[in-house]
């Protein structure tokens, strides 16, 4: 989230759309409702299905499945074409102006630079035209051909409101409704806040569908203000937590980014890190990169990380593919090239697509070793449950280890909520039976691996044995000490100009801008310094003060990063420094520096007058409606079909579908088509369960004890379906045996002329746990990513549906 939960109630105009907040995190919904009562907001909901945050919204617009760029860009060519921008805002702290090169060009499909051999995009033409000085060239009047807002007035130009409605089965009047709703935004003292979740980022254009609603955000001036934003809605406690401390394939905490193969030497991967600014002034953050790097790796290797060594550079593994995420990791197994694998917190066998193959890799598999509290379908994938999960116990020789720990009710420490708020808890029971922590079992396997280096040897022993590991216990380090590691240390003493001590060596910093280049500073994750100072842990503080009750409680807890609440909070503010809606101000210029409710994301002391950009991490130092090579399927969201989809791409039907998304040849043989599957498939959460946790417990296996589908009664009475009946769903993967809830809530949607049905599924059925036993949605859904993140697409896929007996007593 850019801002908080809290200050969703600022909002004038709330669209969910990507998502399902009031069941998915009923929670936080009521941030929503509000803003719906004391600030007079509308709220908007855009979704294939009524659900139940539509049912409390002033406005519901349908939705097919997977065409929510299609739908954006709509809206991004109304707001132009009508001229309902913020115009200052645009020009100043967007890329609008910016020039791109000469031979940058879109047609039919593909942007400039496409191999159809390598399958790949050569992206040096989606950069700015630059000038002599090395900065990029502009254009604030507009006049310019390739300035980039001439450039995407032209690209979006193709998504009339009636292409919309035939590619999204949207009705002209409703999105039209929607677009003037978003327009209203435009005004300096509005806002319009997006809260999404996984209902957008499932797709194999799922980052293409976040950036394009940011993109509108933009146009209307609504990012870095009180009521605006770009909220993601975190569905766990600390999936937040996960991304920002590197648990990703290609990630390092903070952000940072694994080497490549390409880029040997510690000087060839700084050359692609620090990023010099692109225009003149600019503060271009990144530039610190080598600063955030060089603590990390003190942290992590102490004293064994030295000049000398690159900060014991060669010591990081080098990628020789963008990403091992899970797609590949299975696809890998599946091929034999992976035979050991440790499931940590995680249940593939139920939450990665194409259940089969899931199931087929783990048999491949020499050892699996699962750390979780409860017992998961993952552990018990070599067990025979009938059709849920057929199996050969004899035919498996993967060898199973379940390691029980401990629920974050049973040990101390922090989680990171959607706000980037890292809050600490404290333990509330102990752990049953031989239960322990993950720390304590993560720690028990490096003692052992390590030991057996020292012993043994091995072909590359440096990075395991010269790893830092200073606990006051080597077998249980605490929560506390890691949190203090995190934050890191000064490892020297530093005087202020009058020569007095101002932080002793070994002392805990209070701030990212602290952390030095030259080895003598750690930190185990720079966005989170400032979680534990001298002065205690910040994390554990309540005090729920709000300046002016505006929803940013700046003394609990701690947000990263700097306990910023709200991020690029300069563009709150225009030119001069004065907020553009006085009402709801975050920070201003009093004439000598910034001050205000919230830290401001800004050099303190910058004086408007020098024409800084607001969004610092960007070597432009304005946002960007023009990706340049960050995307890789192109600079511009583009509207492209799911892998499997009920109908062609109406804009470019010989590029149909995301000629970049994630898909390996033994799966493109597993795709469906409309013929034998013609409805779309979608799957979706239940406010009863928690994924497959849940399950577990007895009174929520009572409140949802059964799997099913929701079918349209449309549908249902095309194919004799009644309420309660045993229905079979198939796709080119498997088949679902489940109940039929047969509901209002999932109406046809004509799309280009025809009928289109959707049916949805919740997930959480598998087999094990108090909850009947079920075949879990993914035994349908394709083995599919999207092109950047490598997520799985969940939730636009091909199924059939038909009366089926019921399974046999």
């Amino acid at each position: 989230m850019t801002n908080t939960w809290q200050d969703i109630k600022n909002a004038d105009v709330v669209l969910v759309m990507g998502g399902n907040a009031a069941e998915a995190h009923p929670c936080g919904f009521k941030w929503v409702i509000e803003a719906k009562i004391h600030n007079h907001a509308k709220l908007v909901v855009v979704d294939p299905r009524f659900t139940r945050t539509a049912s409390v919204a002033d406005y519901y617009v349908p939705i097919r499945p997977g065409t929510d760029i299609a739908f954006l860009s709509g809206a991004m060519r109304y707001l132009l074409e009508k001229d309902a921008i913020q115009h200052d805002y645009v020009r100043t702290y967007t890329n609008a102006a910016l020039i791109v090169k000469e031979g940058f060009g879109f047609d039919e499909g593909l942007f400039s630079g496409y191999s159809a051999e390598k399958k790949d995009y050569d992206r040096s033409s989606w950069d700015y035209e630059l000038g002599d000085d090395g900065f990029a060239k502009a254009d604030p009047s507009f006049q310019h051909p390739r300035c980039v807002l001439n450039l995407l007035k032209q690209h979006v130009s193709r998504y009339t409101p009636e292409v919309v409605e035939r590619i999204c089965g949207t009705p002209r009047d409703k999105f039209l409704m929607v677009c003037d709703l978003f327009a209203s935004t435009a005004a300096p003292d509005k806002a319009l806040t997006s809260l999404f979740a996984l209902g957008w980022t499932q797709h194999s254009v799922g980052s293409q569908n976040i950036r394009s609603m940011a993109m509108v955000q933009l146009l209307l001036g609504n990012i870095g203000v009180a009521g605006g934003g770009m909220n993601a809605l975190r569905g766990h406690s600390n999936i937040q937590g996960l991304t920002d401390v590197g648990l990703l394939s290609n990630a390092m905490p903070g952000y940072l980014t694994l080497p490549k193969d390409s880029e040997p030497r510690f000087a060839d991967y700084m050359k692609t890190r620090q990023f010099k600014p692109l225009r003149a002034g600019e503060v271009s953050y990144w530039q610190n990169y080598r600063k955030f790097f060089v603590s990390l790796q003190k942290s992590v290797y102490g004293a064994a990380a030295t000049a000398d060594n690159d900060w014991a550079y060669d010591w990081l593994p080098k990628l020789d593919v963008p990403n091992y995420d899970i797609l590949r990791a299975f696809e890998m197994m599946n091929s034999g090239q992976i035979n050991g694998y440790i499931c940590q917190g995680f249940n593939p066998l139920q939450a990665f697509p194409n259940k089969q193959k899931i199931r087929t890799a783990l048999g491949k598999l020499k050892w699996l070793a699962v750390m979780d509290p409860l017992e998961t379908e993952t552990a018990c994938f070599w067990q025979n449950h009938g059709a849920k999960n057929p199996s050969d116990p004899s035919k498996i020789q993967t060898e199973v280890f379940m390691l029980p720990t401990t629920s974050f009710a049973e040990e101390d420490g922090s989680l990171t909520n959607s706000a980037r708020w890292v809050q600490w808890h404290w333990k509330a029971a102990d752990a049953p039976g031989e239960a322990r922590s993950d720390i304590a079992i993560m720690a028990g396997l490096f003692r052992r691996i390590q030991a057996m280096y020292r012993k043994d040897g091995g072909a590359f022993p440096d990075p395991i044995l010269n790893l830092s590991w200073d606990y006051l216990d080597d077998a249980h380090p605490t929560p506390e000490e890691l949190a203090k590691e995190i934050n890191g240390r000064t490892l020297t003493d530093w005087k202020d100009a009058a020569g007095a001590t101002v932080l002793k060596a070994g002392q805990l910093l209070d701030g990212f801008a602290q952390l030095r280049d030259d080895g003598t500073t750690t930190s185990g994750c720079w966005i989170y310094t400032g979680v534990w100072t001298e002065r205690g842990n910040i994390m554990g503080r309540r005090d729920a003060f709000d300046p002016r009750d505006q929803g940013l409680a700046p003394n609990w807890a701690f947000a990263w990063p700097a306990n910023r609440r709200v991020l690029y909070n300069r563009a709150s503010a225009d030119l001069e420094g004065k907020p553009w809606n006085p009402n709801k101000p975050l920070i201003a210029w009093n004439g000598t520096k910034w001050e205000g409710i919230d830290v401001p994301d800004f050099v303190p002391t910058s004086d408007p007058k020098a024409g800084v950009g607001p969004f610092i991490m960007q070597a432009e130092g304005v946002a960007r409606l023009f990706a340049r090579d960050q995307m890789r399927e192109g600079p511009f969201p583009e509207h492209y079909e799911p892998l499997e989809s009920p109908v062609l791409n109406l804009l470019h039907p010989t590029v149909s579908s995301n000629p970049m998304a994630r898909v390996f040849d033994f799966d493109r043989a597993q795709f469906g088509k409309v013929a034998d599957f013609p409805y779309v498939g979608t799957t979706y959460r239940l406010t009863e369960h928690f994924h497959y946790w849940t399950k577990h417990g007895l009174m929520n296996a009572i409140l949802q004890p059964e799997e099913f589908a929701e079918v349209g009664e449309a549908l249902a009475k095309e194919k004799g379906i009644g309420q309660g009946d045993w229905i079979k769903l198939s796709s080119k993967r498997g088949e679902v045996i489940c109940k039929a809830y047969v509901t209002k809530r999932l109406k046809p949607m004509m799309v280009d002329g025809k009928p289109c049905h959707v049916i949805g599924l919740p997930l959480h059925w598998g087999f094990t746990g108090a909850a009947l036993k079920g075949f879990g949605a993914n035994t349908l859904t394709p083995f599919v990513g999207d092109a950047n993140t490598e997520t799985p697409e969940f939730k636009a896929f091909l199924v059939n549906v038909e009366k089926a007996p019921g399974p046999v007593a």
